[in-house]
């Protein structure tokens, strides 16, 4: 089963629209680390492995700021 976000508060999708889009309609995100993966983000649909960020990020906004940037790229180019 696919996760789904079932409510985002109004701040977060206007700060980031893009990952509010993309787990309304798209796919999911990963936010940590474990022993399999070593990126701290990661964008995934039902096809596997979409995006993949760094290993760290300074702060929860920086993480949050290069997932908004990379969601865009991906469904400008896949849309």
């Amino acid at each position: 089963m696919t996760p789904q976000l079932k409510h985002v508060a109004p701040v977060v999708e206007e700060a980031f629209p893009t990952i509010a889009l993309w787990t309304r309609s798209w796919g999911w995100i990963e936010i940590g680390q474990n022993d399999t993966r070593r990126s701290m983000v990661r964008a995934l649909d039902e096809g596997g492995m979409v995006w993949e960020g760094k290993v760290k990020y300074a702060t929860l906004d920086e993480l949050l700021q290069d997932l908004e940037a990379a969601l865009s790229d991906w469904m400008n180019e896949n849309a």
